[in-house]
């Protein structure tokens, strides 16, 4: 499999199908993450378009392994740039994003995990939005430290630090829920 420097490389040489793996590989992500700020499906998906487009209009050179980090960073701003025409800021929130998974053949080990992330979720929901996010960057789309800080606009060090106390609020609410053994 092609990395994502490779990826662009190609897009950058003319080559569109390489553009569109890269849509294919962080399109559902992105979708994910930017409902996280609107609870808006339509919107989202309109956003995550629109972010794709500006980096194949704008053409940026990218350093290796950045694209990812670029590309998140472009779809916040658009975001952010939405609420500010909508007067209507909110933060980063898992609220209304359990059970937008397509439900697949229930068994009892899918109802259980389902169970468990619905209870996570939940947790998570309960944090302060910028620990929120730090952890959903790091944990659910595995960006390097230094890419959730560009993307989030604050240095290294913060992501670490918001991380910490992160996990640790999300460690108390999980003990509430009954959660011991969170891992």
């Amino acid at each position: 499999m092609l990395s994502d420097y490779e990826l662009y490389g190609r897009f950058l040489a003319g080559d569109t199908t390489s553009y569109d793996e890269l849509m294919i590989r962080y399109g559902d992500h992105l979708v994910y993450y930017i409902n996280g700020y609107i609870h808006d499906w339509q919107s989202a998906e309109d956003l995550m378009i629109e972010a794709f487009a500006r980096i194949m209009v704008k053409k940026p050179k990218l350093r290796t392994g950045h694209f990812k980090a670029y590309l998140f960073k472009t779809a916040r701003n658009l975001t952010i740039r939405h609420h500010e025409k909508k007067c209507r800021v909110q933060d980063f929130s898992l609220e209304n994003m359990i059970g937008e998974i397509p439900d697949d053949i229930l068994t009892e080990d899918a109802l259980q995990e389902r169970e468990k992330e619905q209870i996570l979720h939940m947790c998570l929901e309960k944090t302060d939005p910028q620990l929120r996010e730090a952890i959903w960057l790091i944990y659910f789309e595995n960006m390097s430290y230094k890419d959730a800080a560009a993307v989030m606009g604050v240095n290294v060090k913060k992501v670490d630090h918001l991380l910490e106390r992160g996990k640790k609020k999300l460690r108390e609410e999980l003990t509430k829920e009954g959660v011991i053994n969170a891992y």
